[in-house]
Parts: structure tokens; sequence; C-alpha cells
């Protein structure tokens, strides 16, 4: 009987791990919808040949390297425990160890669940980076890039943060995020931001006297699909980070990250749509949609603990956040054309300081040698690779290219054949 109710559990969390793996793989989609609604059409073939591209890179250098550098698991993810790998002796351990906490332990899985979660993780730090350097950088200088950041970069930090490793032999880190707004979501935007100092602004974008000039994008409809898609997504992101459900606990807790994850974004977005119609006198959409993922992101760090209200003011914090660091960006000639580093850089390092509003435990150094440390060694090495490319192969398109759009130069077709091109 206590085997039966032992191999229930792990089903259960290996099923809810998939699951929620699943969500987060869709959050794909999701951003490249949003990135191929928010870039002009002329570039909307290559924005998502990335994405898809991205992703594949990811799950292939993160089997062949990133978990070992992660986790010291590799493919084959030593150290997680199966069923299939536990004689009766084992089995009776376990079952013993999960009495004492109410089945509210160690979670118990399939190994393979477990790389599976990891691993599209790892492209959603990849995915904030396309969309930064959209419209005027190299189709291959980015897959490139992909290869070292999902390979190398962002298991090496991971490794320090939820993998629990020393840096580099040096002190481990006491720092709380729960499902990545630094660990994902500012070493995304990081990464992003290293690129995007060393690609420069797009043609046109800013004018002879240097004020940021509009470059709206082509879908606004495909845009907001996007925003949906990632909303939906971030319910597995956040959900799944509590790597079980069995366990009366465990399951309360998994409602409250939905709950709160779900009123983040609601608040972000609420607040966002105000600000802009008190600062630009419209309701902008691209706005409240930055508004949206700025909450989910402000969220992530700390999902769990806060009560709904607090999660809502959170998320609207970051909706505030978003709006005033894209019109700042902006007039430090940082041209990020759908807003990623500002909703998951700079509301990242909000979302990591947040996470002392609701979590008795964490410390306000912690956090911020947390936060220091993945952005130090994500900038420093992410700046180093794109500028090895850069003297490489290069990594911005010609001005002619750029003009006539990317999808022809680095694609050979245009994703709206039947409109004129926009110059």
């Amino acid at each position: 009987m206590e085997n039966q109710i032992f191999e229930l559990q792990y089903a259960m969390d290996t099923f809810y791990f998939l699951i929620c793996g699943a969500l987060v793989m869709w959050m794909a989609a999701g951003f490249a919808m949003l990135e191929a609604g928010l870039v002009r059409s002329k570039n909307t073939t290559e924005i998502l040949t990335k994405n898809v591209a991205l992703f594949a890179i990811a799950s292939t250098m993160y089997m062949v390297c990133g978990y070992e550098f992660m986790y010291d698991g590799g493919y084959f993810l030593s150290g997680v425990t199966t069923v299939a790998q536990m004689d009766d002796a084992a089995i009776a351990q376990v079952l013993v160890d999960s009495a004492a906490e109410g089945f509210d332990g160690g979670a118990v899985y399939s190994g393979a669940s477990d790389f599976f979660f990891q691993v599209v993780f790892v492209a959603t730090a990849m995915s904030i980076v396309s969309g930064a350097v959209a419209e005027r950088m190299k189709l291959w200088a980015f897959l490139a890039f992909a290869v070292v950041m999902t390979g190398v970069i962002y298991p090496i930090e991971g490794g320090w943060t939820w993998g629990g490793k020393s840096v580099f032999g040096l002190f481990e880190l006491s720092y709380a995020d729960y499902a990545g707004s630094g660990i994902v979501h500012l070493a995304g935007a990081t990464a992003a931001l290293a690129g995007v100092i060393l690609l420069g602004p797009r043609k046109g974008k800013y004018s002879a006297t240097g004020a940021p000039q509009a470059i709206p994008g082509a879908n606004l409809p495909l845009a907001t699909l996007g925003t949906f898609i990632l909303w939906m997504g971030w319910f597995g992101f956040n959900g799944g980070s509590t790597l079980k459900l069995g366990g009366v606990g465990v399951a309360n807790e998994v409602a409250n990250v939905f709950l709160n994850t779900n009123a983040a974004a609601a608040g972000g977005l609420i607040a966002a749509l105000i600000l802009a119609r008190v600062m630009f006198g419209k309701a902008d959409l691209t706005m409240a949609l930055n508004g949206a993922l700025a909450g989910l992101v402000a969220i992530t760090a700390e999902p769990a603990d806060p009560s709904p209200l607090l999660a809502t003011i959170i998320g609207g914090m970051g909706g505030v956040i978003v709006v005033f660091s894209i019109i700042t960006l902006d007039k430090l000639k940082i041209d990020d054309p759908v807003g990623a580093i500002s909703v998951h850089g700079t509301v990242g390092i909000f979302g990591i300081f947040a996470v002392l509003l609701s979590d008795p435990d964490a410390t306000f150094m912690g956090q911020l040698v947390g936060m220091l440390t993945i952005f130090i060694w994500v900038f420093a090495t992410s700046a180093v690779v794109w500028f090895a490319i850069k003297a490489v192969m290069g990594i911005r398109v010609t001005e002619e290219e750029e003009i006539e759009g990317v999808d022809i130069s680095e694609c050979g077709m245009e994703a709206y054949p039947e409109f004129a091109t926009s110059k």
C-alpha cells in the first residue's frame, strides 16, 4: 500500500512537471508573436526564424553541455531519483522521509521531466535577446551567440543560483529567486543589453538632434496575441517551479502561485495603461502589453508568499517601472524595439528585491549580491562573445539591407509578400 502511494505521488509530480514544462515551451510562441507584431513588416520573417531556431539550439546545447554546467547532471541527469533506479529499501526510506513531512518533502519525479522543464527556461532567457536586437542584427551572428548563451553563460549562473554551486569556488550565494526574475529574465535582458550597446540603434530611430522617433510595429493584434500566450505560459513558468504537486501544502502553494501570477499581470497592465494615459494623453496599447509582462516578471521571484493584494501591488509597481524604463532607455539611445530590456531587466531587478516584501528569510544583501553576480557575469561574458562574433563575421547588416528589410537579405522571403515593402 505504501509503495502504491509513493508511485501515485511520483506519477502526479512527473505529470505536473511535464504539463508545466509544456506551458513554458508554449511561451516560445508568445515571444515569437509578440516580437513579430512589434517589428516592421519587412523584418517579420527573420524575427520568426530567430525564435524558432533559438529554441532548437537551446534544446540541443543544454543537452550537450548546459545541464552538466548547471547541475553536474549531464543528459543522464544523475542525482535525480526515479522509481526505476530504486530498490524496495530505497523506496521505503523515501516513504519514511516523505511521511515525516506529510508528503510535502523533496520532489521525486522522472529525470527526463526535470531536464525538459529546465531546458524550456533556457530557451526563455534566450528569447528575450531576440527582440532587443531586432531589425538590424545578422541572423547567423545571433544564432552563434545563442549557442554560447544557452550552452555556457546561462547554465553557469544557473548553477550558482538554483544549482547551489559556489561562485568560482569563492563564495556561495544567499539568494532567493523562486522562478527566475533574476536567473532567467535579468540574465536574458543583460545579454541583450550588451549586444544592443555594441550593435547601435536602428537607422531613423533618432533624429539629427538625437530625439527618439517612434517606429511603430506592423501588427498589434499579433503582439496582443503573443502577450496572452505569454500570460498563459507563465502559469507553468511560476507554477512548475514548486517542482512537485503531491501533498496538501504544496497543492495549496501551487494554487497561490497561479492566483498571484495572474493578479500581478493584471496589476501591471492596469498601472501601465493608466500611467500612459496620464503621460501621453492616450491609452497606449504597447505600454499596456509591456505592463502585463512587467507584472509577471516582477512577481516571478516570489509568487507563493504574497497575498493576492500584495501581488497586485507588486505587479502594478512593475507596470509603472517599465513605462519609465522604456522612456529612459530611449533617451539614452539604447534602441530596444520591443522593450525587452526594460520588461525583463529593469523590472527583473525590481522583482529580485520585491522578494523582501513577503519572504522573511530573504535579506537585502543576499538579493543584492545575487543580482550583481548575475548581471556582472552575464554582461561581461556576453560582451566578450558579441565582440568575438563581430570580429569574425560582423553582427550588423549593411545600411542598404536594413532599409530594404532583413527578411530579404537574411531569409530570402517576405512574411507579407502581397503587401508593398515599407521603407
